[in-house]
């Protein structure tokens, strides 16, 4: 009897169940009809660390437009890329919804199946972006509602309005204009089948976040429309071959800083997703110091436009551009960040993504696993002609930018007059395969080419890279990763994100102390004696590559680690002696005289290790107390 009771009653049990969940899900769902409205937003606001505004991001980054101006191909693309069967499916996928539930029990959790591009207008109109099986059958129930009451190209017009495309664009026709300056009536075949593989990912396959993948995404879109006859092999292989041309960054005179408030921006979308940052009200404090960004940008104005007026007097016709990178020596903290001369025509950051040849700029990481190894700034080292065998039965014979030799001379003297000869033959004698690890231990990343000619600096790294390395020296022998985005906090103040904090020790402080001293030198009494300032610390190296195509000064105070770069984008020559000492020197110079203390003295912290004495020169110069 109880057996057949059991037998009876399970499925009644069973139905009970479903019915209640139905019942359940049905109850309080959203009226559909608010399809025709867009949800209201809050933008999100970004400031300096002295209060100053610096952005607005906003989610009202959208152009609505009608059926008929959203080309066929991009439709196509969209639906052969996220949803085959839309034209023959009601709203929902039923082994998607099954998939979701068995995958639900076998791990304790919610995994996801696949939405049809109804269930995804849903989600994103309707419901919260929690990952819980209830929202997943609510979703499937919307779905369905929306198919009883709309056309499918209704739906599909709705949800290529409605959807993140990644850079703050909310609808195709605002990405078609932020990525390629144009209506999205006017786009290609390429272009169409990039924009359909953007709402897979969309900050991930963003072409202004990231080039490669992006071009991976839309030739998997383009292939995925062949293997469905939208599209012929002709047609294939021509839009493979198009490349990407993107358009200009959208509204950069509304931004300050705007090459920093990209990074920000770019951190954000990846940390806490678009919808938060783009429509939650978020205020967003940053490392940004107002008055270093100000200075920064007046002096890259002054010295470039007088930069470019001597390159027109030699007939060069090559746009010079600039670089500058502030950091705070102590917690790595980003206080000033240019990557051009002007954003509009050229959003390109050459101070984190731009790698570049850092000439003689390169030196003081040569001479600071020297000093790190034991040896002493007074140590001598031979300024004499050498050749090194090279591979093939070539030979090299290394020579100084003055053409002469100095003879024996000490470290401290090498680093200040930037000597060639003496860094080559540390370089040789420490090996290039231990100098390329000892720069990856101060923060270069960037591959580097273990060979003799890396002593001049002819790897190429980042601004941002290098002037972090440099920053090691005042703070001490501490590594800080650079970071930008002190915290941000939602409507109600509550802290949601922070940059993450890395510093570790990268040398003993002691060898840091003297290589602040050798670089202090270097302004005091060497190429850098243009950077000298009354009432001012100062350490710094210039660097300038061959032809002048390059020209660098990376230096510090006590406060303050600053780089600054000079060079055309193409390589091109910035002019006979454009040495970095007369071309980015001064825009150095000028930001460290414009944000410096105004009246009292500033200076270097002083280890316990170590100690000043006289050396042979006359100069007095930092020792380790135990070398006598």
């Amino acid at each position: 009897m109880k057996r057949f009771l059991l037998i009876w009653c399970f499925p009644g049990l069973i139905g009970g169940l479903l019915l209640g969940l139905i019942i359940g899900t049905m109850r309080d769902l959203p009226q559909i009809t608010a399809l025709e409205e867009y949800r209201p937003s809050s933008l999100t606001q970004v400031f300096s660390s002295d209060g100053v505004l610096l952005a607005r991001f906003y989610a009202e980054n959208r152009m609505p437009v009608v059926s008929d101006q959203i080309p066929d191909i991009l439709k196509q693309a969209l639906i052969a890329t996220e949803d085959r069967n839309f034209y023959s499916h009601h709203g929902m996928d039923p082994k998607g919804i099954l998939r979701a539930v068995v995958r639900n029990l076998q791990s304790g959790g919610y995994s996801e199946g696949a939405s049809t591009l109804t269930q995804q207008l849903a989600k994103t109109l309707f419901l919260s972006p929690d990952k819980t099986l209830m929202r997943k059958v609510r979703e499937a129930f919307l779905a369905l509602q929306i198919e009883r009451r709309y056309t499918k190209e209704e739906i599909l017009t709705l949800y290529l309005n409605q959807i993140y495309l990644g850079s703050g664009s909310y609808g195709v026709e605002a990405a078609s204009i932020r990525y390629f300056g144009k209506s999205v009536e006017e786009i290609s075949l390429a272009e169409a089948a990039l924009i359909a593989g953007l709402p897979k990912a969309p900050s991930r396959f963003s072409p202004r976040a990231s080039m490669e993948r992006a071009l991976a995404r839309r030739n998997t879109v383009l292939r995925q429309m062949h293997a469905t006859g939208i599209i012929s092999q002709d047609q294939l292989e021509a839009a493979l071959e198009e490349p990407v041309t993107l358009a200009a960054g959208h509204s950069p005179s509304s931004r300050k800083a705007p090459w920093f408030i990209e990074q920000v921006r770019m951190e954000l979308e990846e940390a806490l997703g678009p919808d938060i940052l783009y429509q939650s009200g978020l205020r967003v404090h940053t490392s940004l110091d107002s008055r270093v960004q100000e200075a920064a940008e007046e002096a890259v104005h002054t010295h470039m436009a007088a930069l470019e007026t001597r390159m027109r007097a030699q007939q060069i016709t090559a746009l010079p551009q600039s670089a500058v990178l502030a950091l705070d020596i102590h917690t790595g903290a980003v206080l000033a960040q240019i990557g051009g001369r002007n954003y509009a025509q050229s959003p390109f950051d050459r101070s984190t993504q731009a790698r570049r040849q850092p000439g003689s700029a390169f030196k003081p990481l040569i001479f600071a696993m020297a000093i790190e190894g034991g040896a002493e700034q007074d140590q001598m080292i031979s300024d004499t002609p050498v050749i090194f065998p090279q591979s093939r039965g070539q030979n090299w014979m290394p020579r100084n930018f003055s053409r002469n030799f100095m003879g024996n001379i000490s470290l401290r003297t090498s680093l200040a007059l930037s000597r060639n000869i003496p860094p080559i033959r540390l370089t040789d004698q420490m090996t290039p395969e231990k100098v390329v690890a000892f720069a990856g231990n101060l923060g270069i990343k960037s591959p580097l080419q273990a060979n003799l000619s890396l002593a001049l600096g002819t790897s190429e790294v980042t601004l941002e890279e290098l002037t972090a390395a440099y920053a090691i020296f005042p703070a001490g022998g501490m590594y800080h990763q650079p970071w930008r985005i002190r915290k941000v906090e939602d409507a109600s103040g509550r802290i949601l994100y922070a940059s993450p904090r890395k510093s570790r020790s990268a040398m003993h402080p002691e060898s840091a102390a003297i290589m602040t001293d050798m670089l202090q030198a270097v302004v005091t009494e060497g190429t850098g004696r243009r950077a000298k300032a009354s009432n001012r610390a100062l350490g710094g190296k210039t660097g300038t590559t061959d032809n002048f195509r390059d020209g660098l000064f990376i230096g510090f105070s006590p406060a303050m680690a600053l780089g600054v770069w000079t060079g055309c984008d193409r390589n091109e020559s910035l002019g006979p002696m454009e040495t970095g000492a007369r071309t980015a020197l001064p825009i150095w110079k000028d930001i460290m005289v414009e944000t410096g203390p105004a009246a009292r003295p500033e200076y270097f912290s002083i280890p316990a290790g170590t100690e000043r004495r006289p050396m042979a020169s006359g100069n007095m110069g930092l020792f380790r107390k135990e070398y006598r």
